[in-house]
Parts: C-alpha cells; structure tokens; sequence
C-alpha cells in the first residue's frame, strides 16, 4: 500500500474510531468502566501519547532540516558566480511570488474564516502569548550565540546564520570542498530522516484525530471541510492570477498554452507530492515544451525545487489562520507581518520532498505564538493537499524558468507555441 493510501485509512480511521469514541461517550447510561477505558486509558492515554511523541517528531526535524538545506543551497547557489546577475533576478522573484502567496492566503482565510467555530480551545489547556513587536523581530533575527538559537529553536536566527554561513562556505572555494560534501551528506541524512517520520505518519495521524474528533465529534467534518476549500481556492487563485497573469502582461505569452505546456510537470508533481522528484521531468518539460534554454532551465529549476516553495507557503497562511481562528487567538498586524516574513523565508529551506511543509507549519506557528497542536486536524488532510500544492510549486518553477528566459532572451517562442505531448 502506498504511503497516500496509507495516511488516507489512518485519517479516515482515526476520524471515524473519533467519532464512535464521541458518540458512546454521550451516552448518559454509558457504564463508568467502559467511560473510563475509552476516554482515561485510550483518548488521554494511548492515543495521546503516540500523538504528542508525533508532534515532538515534528519539531525534532524542524532544526537540522532548515540549517543543513540553506547552507547548502547557499553555498551552491554562491559558486555559481557567473550567473550572479541571473541568479539575482531568479531569487528575487522567487521570493516576490512567495511574499505574494502567502498574502494572498491570510486576506482570503481572514475573509473566508474557515476555523471560526471550531472552538478548539475548549479542548486544549493552550495559553496564547503575547508576540514581540515588529522591532523586536528584526532585532531578534540576528543571533549572538547560533548555538543558543538552535537549541532554544529560534528559527529565524538560525536562517540568518544558515545564510552567512553558507554564502562564507562558497567564498572559501577549494578550501571549502571538504565542508561542503560534508553537509551534503547531512542532507542525505536528514532526508532520510523525514521519510522515516513520513512512513511513521499514519499511525501519528489516526492517534490525533482519533483524540480529536473524540473530544469534537462528527461536526468538525464540515469545518475542515472549509478548510480544504479555502486552500484549494487560493492554490487555484494564485497559480491563474499570479503566474498566469506574469506570463501574459510581463512575458507577453499565452497563459492557456502555458498551462498546456506546463501539464506533464503538473501531473507528475501530483502524484509523487514532490518537487525533487519531479525535477527531471520538470527540466525536460520547460525546454521541449516551454522553449527554454538548457543553461536557464539547468539553473533555474534546481533553485526552485530548493527555495520556491508557494504551494506550502500558502498552506501555511490559510493553516495560520485556520488554527488561530479555531482556537479564538486574534493575530496583530504585527503577527500577520510575522508569518508573511517567517513563511518566506521558511520557503527557501523548505526540501521539495513530501510532508516537510508540516515541519516548517510548526515552526510558523511557534513563532506567532500559536498551538502546535493544532496541526494535529491539518494533517489529516495535508497529504492529498500536499499533492496539490507540488504541482502549484512546478508551476511556479516553470514560470520562473519561462520569465527568466525571456528576459535573458533564452527562449524560443516556436518551441512554446507547440502543444504536442510527445514533445515530453
């Protein structure tokens, strides 16, 4: 069984053991031993233990994943001093389509509201804390001791100090190989590490719904059903009005036949959930298709695979809000302007393997002072989102290589008006 039919059954069962759970527990005449085994030693016992062990994998992750891939993706991106100036424009309009998502995520889930009644406060002993002002932030953001961050867990120091390091390491040349592969085999490391919590997944999801729709019941369907909605309605939203719009009124292509081209990628995105493994695809669907050349296509997509991360970025405004929202907690400008910051940067250290969004979700909501576990009703449906939001990140990575091709004038419009499949 495959790892997405796999979080699918432990979802559905844990949601429906949930509601079961709820269901006997009303009942007045229920006898007081079976009260006590369901709710004492399997909902607050079992089940929430395995689901608290779950959550604490998650953070376990959340430091060695975001300071080993922004040193190397860094230090990469730094020795490649003869695209300087592509790879200026490349990051910078990577991070403006981030910046981009994730805003338009918070305006649409602020207006939609899809965590309003909820009311999961009822059902967590969670007290907010008040956020630092926004002076307080951008000081904060510069570490005096980097080994304090990671261990206090201080993400935004750590990505600060990720990036110096890694732009030193690609400074240093030959001296510097040394390190360098000794940080990519972190990587590989840490890499594994994720898909060994990725296969743990199920068993963590099905013990925190279990618990959770034990305590909310049957009616919490419909609120995440909402949920899903508004995700799904901003990773649509973004991908024809922000890419779609760049390619027709900046490159003066059309958008339809951009879609068209971009489909393959797309699909295949789809079903493997993630942007590394699409990549060769990818490359091969923006040069045969698109009419990309291969020393903007060789370059770009690899970039985006690393640090465009849109699709996740936008999950993790509609979730920021969503979890804030179902737990009462109003958010500041000032936290708003928090998320935006810390999800857009988040991006670049984000790998484009599946379920590593859910890490740097919690780091997000770390940061704004928001209940890790509320993650706990997200990740039940993450892994079929997390399919979709792969595909929006292809998207976006072709319509970077497409942008950045046509203004370096690397990029052959014949070849992107042909709409063959087996241009592939």
């Amino acid at each position: 069984m495959t790892l997405t039919k796999r979080i699918l059954l432990g979802m559905l069962a844990g949601l429906v053991l949930g509601v079961i759970f709820n269901i006997l527990l009303g009942i007045e005449t229920l006898p007081e031993p079976l009260r006590m085994t369901i709710e004492d030693v399997l909902v607050m016992g079992l089940f929430d233990t395995v689901g608290q062990i779950f959550i604490a994998s998650l953070k376990l992750l959340v430091v060695p994943l975001v300071f080993v891939s922004l040193v190397l993706g860094t230090a990469s991106l730094g020795s490649n001093s003869r695209m300087g100036v592509m790879a200026g424009k490349t990051v910078a309009l990577y991070m403006v389509t981030t910046c981009i998502a994730i805003t338009l995520a918070l305006v649409t889930a602020s207006i939609i509201k899809p965590g309003v009644g909820m009311d999961l406060a009822s059902a967590s002993s969670f007290m907010g804390s008040e956020a630092p002002s926004l002076k307080q932030v951008i000081i904060n953001m510069f570490p005096t001791n980097p080994v304090t961050a990671m261990a206090e867990g201080n993400m935004l120091q750590i990505i600060v100090f990720s990036l110096l390091m890694g732009l030193a390491l690609a400074q240093v040349g030959d001296r510097g190989q040394r390190t360098f592969e000794w940080f990519e085999s972190a990587d590989a490391v840490v890499m594994r590490m994720v898909l060994i919590l990725m296969n743990l997944a199920p068993y963590g999801i099905f013990a925190l719904l279990t618990k959770l729709f034990t305590q909310l019941g049957y009616g919490a369907i419909a609120d995440l059903g909402k949920y899903v909605f508004t995700l799904v309605f901003v990773l649509v939203l973004h991908l024809t009005l922000v890419y779609c719009g760049l390619i027709k009124f900046i490159c003066g292509l059309n958008p339809i036949k951009f879609l068209q081209n971009v489909r393959p990628a797309m699909l295949f995105a789809f079903s493997t959930a993630s942007s590394s493994a699409t990549l060769p695809v990818t490359i091969r669907t923006v040069e045969n298709r698109m009419g990309v050349d291969n020393s903007v296509a060789s370059f770009v997509l690899p970039l985006g695979a690393t640090i465009n991360m849109d699709g996740t970025a936008i999950m993790q405004g509609v979730a920021t809000a969503f979890i804030a929202q179902a737990y009462g907690i109003d958010l500041s400008f000032t936290d708003y302007l928090m998320v935006i910051l810390t999800a857009t940067l988040a991006s670049v250290g984000t790998a484009g393997v599946p379920g590593v969004g859910l890490i740097m979700l919690s780091m997000v909501l770390t940061q704004v002072g928001l209940p890790v576990e509320g993650v706990a009703l997200i990740i039940g449906v993450d892994r079929l989102l997390d399919m979709l939001r792969t595909s929006v990140n292809v998207a976006g990575d072709s319509m970077v290589a497409t942008f950045i091709g046509k203004i370096e004038d690397l990029f052959d419009r014949d070849i992107f008006e042909e709409t063959s499949d087996t241009q592939v």
